[in-house]
């Protein structure tokens, strides 16, 4: 081995790379509910647990510690550790969350960044993780090069007498090209046969390792203290010392390790300090990612992936923990300084610690090769580069991207012949940690921008925790290298710039339009009129123009004239214009009550004046003017009439919107409902619940919960449940079957794997309604209750289909006002009342479609009133839109 070999040979992290999916973007639940991949067989342990283990130990387990310890101490190495562990930490909560949130398909890193931060982001950061595998295959590859003929290589002229009848290897470039070339076509053929495969290989480095481990951690217990001789390559400043001592436990030992004591690293040349030995430290910490990029080939990522992952990650911090103290306690600072392999030295049997370092870089190139093999893969099939990657996309008949692994192993092969890689080793830690600051990146726009959607089960994170992540990760990039850092950095914007220009048109979101959309809405509410001033004065001008193809001139002459301000040209055009356009249209329930004035007495806290009075006026010789109109009489006349009103209902399902009629929301006492204002004294904590009815209740033909309409009505409530004053109510979801039926447990078992799949906590409740929808088939001429159900067969993605099509036209469902009784609507109204207890502070209903005969909208609107009579705060709501996603 040569004198200069630098440690980074065994501090370079790894992980497993992506299987990736396809270019689509799925939806909704047409590929979500109960879909299983049989190529998807791993699990936490072999899938996740034992790939993170082994790439956070790696060979570094075996090597730095005497390093760490012999040069910080005991004290700063535990700061250390508990720093690095800490940034990884908030990392691994990142992870956890997006991994959550939702089903996670092939692509691992690659895949969770792409889809948050856009193709141009994801996939530059995919392309840079890409070759950082690639390379970091090669450096474990030359590294057990060097380790094995450091052990069999020939030894020097000068030591030709005494050398051991085990060293016979010939060295030199073309024998450890040739070595290296023969180690890395063993991992080609491991990882090309498939991912199960490498599973079974590395499952026998674990135990190998483990047992290395074990044997290590005994040996500090029964090896007697002795005198170790120190390697050649450590003696510096022609020394006479050649032996340190291993001592025992002695308190002595460990006095003299606690402090700091940087001296000149013997492999480098280099003095060590603080940050220098950090970064060694935190290298080894990284390697977080190995389970996760193998979502591809998990059966269950969203299960496997947190709890696999931090039972690693909380492994190794014991572990590494435990090994500096049992140095420190043990080990002369000498030794520790001189011989960074004194676990070999001090173990009951010495080759145990060969094969365990050995054991360890074999398994960190096999899971560097299939890494890169699945992340190029995943951009191949994304179609990032155009057709540049098109052979990527093949893959054998059990989905194993062989082409990609192949590629993968050639392009090793061909960092192999550079020989020496300790330019590029810095960098390609590096581009691991730009890898981790870009996933925490990810998570944080997903937090800040408030989506809906983004509602991961994993709930140990903030946006305080991604934050201290990013920073974290920024911060170790420029503390092992800052010329790696910006280089890092520069290349990866000219990737973004490339794929920008290359890369199609994706489906998949883009964070950026959620974030500006949060952050427009802000600042529009923060507009006050009130705050104006005339030295801030800007024109704000609305022109009004018949034809705009007649008034060119004059519309880019107010646009000169408006200096920034706002610019309104008054031409109606119909279509989908603008951003920040509603989607859900709310109307209160026209119904004979009577308005009551819920403002009386109530004053504006911002200008002290009641809201019930005039308000003052703003200029002089302005006449005041009430802030609201006066509440309309018990005897005065509606401003619509009832066939109006449900006009405004079928015109806004017509245009796309979604709609929801709420009721006896006078009866809502926010402050009472959610525990804000308790008599003094009242310390009971009441439960909270919120019911949801997702069938149509109206029309039990359609016996089905998975459609557009039902999936909006879920998705409204559990946005409802995110907000900070409603997370402690309780969802309960009632399920209406048939009693007895052999579909009730299958119905009860879709419905929960639903809930889980969209990431909603809701309680299920089964309801039998036999009675109820008797009187609904008597009515239809005694037809018989075998039809009852029936839909409960078809696939979910054929609702959807349906549901699509129902949407799309002017009528949703054959219209149900001419065949319903009154009788049976308010048998329906008594179910629901039965089975609201405790009563809940909200209802959410389905609202069916209104009729396209204008004659039925009376019929339609006395239904709705008797649907939802006396059952309290209420909402109908009717959902025309896709709103929910399994995939992220």
């Amino acid at each position: 081995m040569s004198e200069q070999t630098p440690l980074l040979h065994y501090r370079l992290t790894t992980s497993t790379g992506p299987k990736p999916r396809g270019g689509s973007e799925r939806t909704g639940l047409q590929s979500g509910l109960g879909r299983q991949n049989s190529t998807r067989k791993l699990g936490v342990m072999f899938g996740v647990v034992i790939p993170t283990l082994l790439s956070m130990f790696s060979v570094v387990v075996f090597l730095r510690v005497g390093f760490v310890v012999g040069q910080a101490g005991l004290y700063h190495s535990i700061a250390m550790l508990l720093v690095a562990y800490f940034i990884i930490t908030m990392t691994v909560f990142s992870i956890c969350a997006i991994s959550t949130n939702g089903a996670l398909d092939a692509g691992g890193a690659y895949y969770m960044i792409s889809r948050a931060l856009g193709p141009e982001f994801g996939g530059s950061i995919g392309i840079m993780f890409f070759l950082a595998n690639v390379c970091g295959c090669a450096l474990y590859i030359l590294g057990l090069v060097e380790a094995i003929l450091s052990t069999f290589g020939e030894p020097e002229e000068s030591d030709a007498v005494s050398a051991a009848f085990h060293q016979s290897l010939p060295s030199g470039y073309w024998w450890c090209l040739l070595y290296g070339t023969v180690l890395l076509f063993l991992c080609f053929i491991v990882c090309l046969v498939g991912a199960h495969i490498y599973a079974k290989a590395t499952f026998v480095i674990f135990i190998i390792v483990v047992t290395v481990l074990v044997s290590i951690f005994v040996s500090f217990f029964v090896v007697e203290p002795t005198a170790v001789i120190l390697p050649e390559t450590s003696l510096m400043n022609n020394t006479n010392t050649r032996t340190s001592n291993y001592t025992g436990f002695w308190l002595g030992t460990l006095k003299g390790n606690l402090f700091s004591d940087y001296t000149v690293d013997y492999t480098t040349g280099d003095v060590m300090t603080f940050a220098s030995v950090f970064a060694v430290l935190f290298n080894g910490c990284t390697g977080i990612m190995a389970g996760s990029n193998m979502s591809g080939d998990l059966k269950n990522p969203s299960f496997s992936i947190p709890r696999g992952t931090l039972t690693a990650v909380f492994t190794t911090f014991i572990t590494y923990g435990l090994l500096s103290l049992l140095a420190a306690w043990t080990c002369d600072r000498y030794l520790l300084q001189r011989d960074y392999s004194f676990l070999g030295d001090i173990n009951v049997w010495p080759p145990m610690v060969t094969v365990g370092i050995y054991s360890s870089a074999m398994s960190a190139a096999m899971s560097n090769l299939i890494g890169a093999s699945r992340i190029l893969y995943a951009l191949s099939k994304d179609n990032l580069l155009g057709g540049a990657l098109a052979l990527a996309k093949k893959t054998s008949r059990t989905e194993n991207p062989w082409v990609s692994v192949l590629i993968s192993w050639l392009l090793v092969q061909v960092v192999l012949f550079a020989g020496k890689l300790n330019t590029i080793a810095g960098i390609v830690t590096i581009f691991f940690l730009l890898v981790y600051a870009a996933l925490n990146l990810a998570c944080l726009a997903l937090e800040w921008a408030s989506a809906p959607n983004f509602r991961p089960t994993f709930r140990c994170f903030t946006w305080h925790t991604c934050t201290l992540g990013f920073l974290g990760c920024l911060v170790m990039m420029f503390l092992i290298s800052s010329i790696h850092a910006f280089a890092s950095m520069a290349f990866m914007l000219l990737l973004f710039m490339l794929i920008h220009h290359l890369g199609p048109i994706s489906n998949w979101g883009y964070i950026s339009q959620a974030l500006i959309f949060h952050q427009v809405r802000k600042y529009l509410l923060m507009l006050d009129v009130r705050k104006d001033h005339v030295k801030f004065w800007r024109p704000q001008v609305l022109l009004m123009v018949r034809n705009p193809r007649t008034c060119t001139g004059l519309m880019t002459f107010i646009n000169d004239l408006k200096k920034s301000g706002l610019y309104v040209l008054g031409h109606i055009k119909l279509g989908s214009i603008g951003g920040m356009r509603p989607n859900t249209l709310i109307l209160g329930f026209y119904d004979d009550s009577t308005p009551e004035d819920n403002l009386c007495n109530e004053t504006l806290s911002s200008t002290v004046f009641g809201l019930d009075k005039a308000c003052p006026a703003s200029e002089p010789g302005q006449q005041p003017s009430p802030f609201f109109p006066a509440v309309r009489g018990a005897g005065d006349s509606k401003d619509l009439q009832e066939e109006e009103y449900v006009s405004i209902i079928a015109d806004a399902v017509k245009l796309g919107k979604n709609v929801a009629l709420a009721r006896y929301f006078n009866q809502f006492n926010r402050n009472e409902i959610l525990g804000l204002k308790k008599p003094l004294g009242d310390q009971s904590i009441t439960e909270l619940f919120v019911d949801v009815w997702p069938l149509n209740l109206l029309n039990p033909d359609s016996h089905g919960y998975v459609n557009v309409c039902s999936l909006f009505l879920l998705q409204l409530a559990c946005v409802l449940h995110e907000t900070r004053a409603w997370n402690q109510a309780k969802l309960r979801l009632f399920l209406c079957v048939e009693a007895g039926g052999s579909l009730q447990k299958d119905e009860m078992k879709k419905v929960q794997r639903m809930l889980k799949e969209l990431r909603i906590t809701a309680q299920v409740h089964v309801v039998v309604w036999d009675q109820v929808v008797a009187l609904h088939w008597q009515r239809r001429g005694g037809r018989g209750q075998e039809s009852l159900g029936q839909n409960s067969h078809d696939d979910d993605e054929q609702r959807l289909r349906q549901e699509g099509e129902e949407e799309d036209g002017i009528q949703s469902f054959p219209h149900i006002t001419s065949h319903l009784t009154d009788e049976f609507i308010s048998a329906v109204n008594s179910l629901i009342c039965r089975h609201g207890s405790p009563k809940p502070a909200v209802r959410f209903l389905y609202l069916p479609h209104p009729p396209t005969d204008m004659s039925c909208y009376r019929t339609y609107l006395h239904q709705m009133d008797l649907l939802s009579k006396d059952l309290g705060p209420t909402l109908l709501v009717h959902g025309v839109t896709p709103v929910i996603t399994t995939f992220y």
